[in-house]
């Protein structure tokens, strides 16, 4: 250990930091798309439409069987087929897209079963309540039900975020510089590879722990 020289990590914090934010864009695509998609399934889930339901039972099954590796290697070799096929033209997609497509994708089938589980920690009379008043089914979700099983169910959700930020650093399969690549390439330039990954593993306990104590306070403030 004293041995180890740190010293090159602060003339290459400009590319480290350039890529913590990739990495930060990847979650953040990855965790809005995945809700928003994740709902959908579990609204589908839920639905009384047998067809549908399996669809999304399917789905969710389906991506939560996989690894996350596989996921974006598939998406990033198909994306572009799917789009060239579609458009008629050969279509040039980035690897940053087609990671975005895969984390959405596959997060959603996580995401699905949360707020799955937080519509239906929601009392049924709501829903009734909701009807007697007026509402259709579709209002009662989005004015009633699901306002409440978010509030719920947040801190889950931001516990998924934690690990999808963890699973970022994945993307090096298809070349993307993220901040996990890029220490580690800078560690092989300058010949200090152990005290980049070092650094970067310190980073990751760092904005893990510190977002997972978050989420526990949360959790306890609103007793979910």
């Amino acid at each position: 250990m004293t041995s180890l020289d740190f010293s090159q990590i602060v003339p290459a914090m400009p590319g480290l930091i350039e890529g913590l934010a990739l990495t930060l864009k990847l979650l953040a695509g990855g965790v809005i798309g995945g809700v928003v998609l994740g709902t959908f399934l579990a609204l589908a889930r839920l639905s009384s439409n047998r067809l549908m339901s399996a669809a999304a039972l399917f789905y969710v099954n389906y991506f939560r069987s996989i690894p996350l590796l596989l996921v974006i290697s598939w998406f990033y070799l198909v994306v572009p087929m799917l789009l060239s096929w579609i458009t008629g033209s050969v279509t040039p997609v980035g690897a940053f897209t087609s990671c975005v497509v895969a984390f959405v994708m596959f997060e959603a089938a996580y995401f699905a079963e949360i707020v799955r589980a937080g519509i239906q920690a929601i009392p049924k009379g709501q829903i009734g309540a909701a009807f007697a008043l007026g509402m259709t089914y579709g209002q009662a979700m989005r004015y009633v039900i699901l306002p409440q099983a978010f509030r719920k169910m947040l801190p889950l959700l931001l516990q998924q975020s934690i690990i999808l930020f963890q699973d970022t650093s994945l993307v090096y399969a298809v070349g993307l510089m993220d901040f996990l690549n890029t220490a580690r390439s800078k560690g092989d330039i300058v010949g200090l590879p152990h005290e980049f990954l070092l650094f970067a593993a310190a980073v990751y306990f760092l904005i893990s722990f510190t977002a997972s104590r978050a989420v526990k306070r949360l959790h306890s403030r609103w007793s979910v």
